[in-house]
């Protein structure tokens, strides 16, 4: 059975030949091929001038043309793939995710305004791809309230004590073993508590916030086990964080190898594919590269 590919996203910006290189790290540790996939966008087509030339050269692609003259010599993967697709790239690279263990690409790209923070193509990807996606941010990202968090490999990964999702898990706890990484456990909950009262009801009783703290990290603990035990030699870091667990895991980020969330889980009051505001504020700001990983399906 063959092994399926690490894709690189790449349209030529200095963003996607960052995101080529962790691709390329992540295809080396993996054994796994590397696709290069370039989707060209040609809206400029349509001007008269452009018409009257004809249409490019499908096999002329100066985008993989640059590529394949930076990776040749390097030390690469078993195989290396370039592809180059037409259409739009928020469509295009979730499709090529359905054939991918990995689908990697840099927090900018060409389109759109410099000064936004993560690009439509990026979101578009982290929602609706079948695969992890990695998005790599720009060098020197400085994360809100952010500190390194001693010297080492390290890997981040949220955990909702509420909704575990075991794909997320176990995706954080493989990196970590590729990387002989110690992983950061983040178990946020929420704080100070704020109980809904109706007119004439009493107080509740006053919360423990080291009872709830307890209670978190003993619950996270349960759901860390059994990786654990599919993981002996990665060291775990349990964290029961008050707050809210965005800012928790951005403050984790800077000085990460990864920090790993989870994509929404669709339900039926809400059947489309959703990021989550945790997981769509992380890609915002986290200061390390960020993976989003598609929720397990659930058992039947």
């Amino acid at each position: 059975m063959s092994t399926l590919p690490v894709i690189a996203a790449v349209d030529g910006s200095d963003h996607s030949m960052r995101a080529l290189e962790w691709a390329l790290d992540a295809a080396r540790r993996r054994s796994a091929p590397l696709r290069v996939v370039h989707v060209r966008q040609y809206a400029h087509w349509a001007q008269p001038e452009v018409l009257a030339a004809g249409p490019p050269d499908p096999q002329a692609d100066p985008v993989l043309d640059r590529v394949r003259a930076d990776l040749e010599g390097l030390d690469g993967p078993p195989d290396t793939e370039y592809l180059g697709l037409e259409g739009a790239p928020g469509a295009v690279l979730p499709e090529q995710s359905a054939s991918a263990q990995l689908l990697v690409l840099g927090s900018r790209g060409r389109g759109g305004f410099a000064s936004l923070l993560l690009g439509s193509n990026g979101i578009a990807a982290a929602r609706d791809a079948e695969c992890p996606v990695v998005v790599v941010p720009r060098p020197g990202r400085e994360a809100p309230g952010g500190s390194p968090a001693g010297p080492g490999s390290r890997v981040v990964v949220g955990l909702k004590v509420d909704g575990p999702d075991e794909a997320t898990l176990e995706f954080a706890f493989a990196e970590a073993a590729r990387r002989g990484a110690r992983l950061q456990a983040v178990a946020a909950y929420p704080w100070p508590a704020q109980p809904w009262m109706t007119p004439g009801e009493l107080p509740p009783p006053i919360v423990d916030q080291d009872v709830v703290e307890d209670e978190t990290r003993i619950l996270a603990e349960g759901f860390l086990a059994p990786h654990r035990e599919r993981h002996p030699d990665v060291p775990v870091e349990p964290l029961a964080a008050a707050g809210d667990a965005a800012g928790h895991l951005v403050a984790a980020s800077p000085g990460a190898d990864l920090v790993v969330v989870g994509r929404h889980r669709r339900h039926l009051l809400a059947p489309a594919r959703m990021l989550g505001s945790v997981t769509h504020a992380v890609l915002l700001h986290a200061a390390s590269p960020v993976a989003v990983v598609p929720p397990a399906p659930p058992e039947d």
